[in-house]
């Protein structure tokens, strides 16, 4: 008995080593101080930054609803995979000045954002990000916006009228 709780803490501890290079990061719209929506490449003696070729970073916090993500990334000795790297499977654009952008995404409640990030690392790779969530009106809010104003106009206009006559 004793052997088979030492085996289930071993093959638990070497996968949460093996995962110790990927991360959770709550993501406020309206972030408060300037280390809430930062990331850092982070690792362990075991697990690299970009170990095994990637780094899976969970954007988490964030109702439903569509979203323009904007991810901007300073790195060092290592280069990102712009082909590969992903978040919740839409690619991104990487321009030559680190920033990774992403227009117009929808979140459930139920999956959070998913920022997979492919390269390659060299020796004393580092890397840190900040995120940039804007929330996307849906089209019913522009449809009750016009709905509003054609009221408005119509009853400026019944109000002139009436005046004139």
């Amino acid at each position: 008995m004793k052997f088979k709780m030492l085996v289930a803490s071993l093959l638990a501890a070497a996968s949460f080593s093996a995962a110790a290079a990927d991360q959770s990061v709550p993501v406020f719209l309206n972030p408060t101080d300037g280390n809430q929506n930062h990331f850092n490449g982070q690792f362990t003696p075991t697990d690299g930054i970009l170990s095994g070729g990637s780094d899976i970073i969970t954007l988490t916090g964030l109702a439903s609803g569509m979203y323009n993500v904007v991810v901007t990334i300073s790195s060092q000795n290592l280069t990102f995979d712009s082909a590969m790297s992903n978040l919740n499977g839409a690619k991104g654009t990487f321009d030559n000045y680190g920033k990774y952008s992403f227009g117009y995404l929808a979140s459930t409640d139920s999956a959070p954002f998913v920022l997979s990030l492919f390269g390659n690392a060299k020796a004393g790779a580092t890397y840190s990000g900040d995120i940039t969530v804007t929330a996307v009106p849906e089209p019913e809010t522009y449809g009750m916006m016009v709905g509003g104003l054609a009221l408005l106009g119509f009853m400026a206009r019944r109000r002139k009228a009436k005046n004139a006559a």
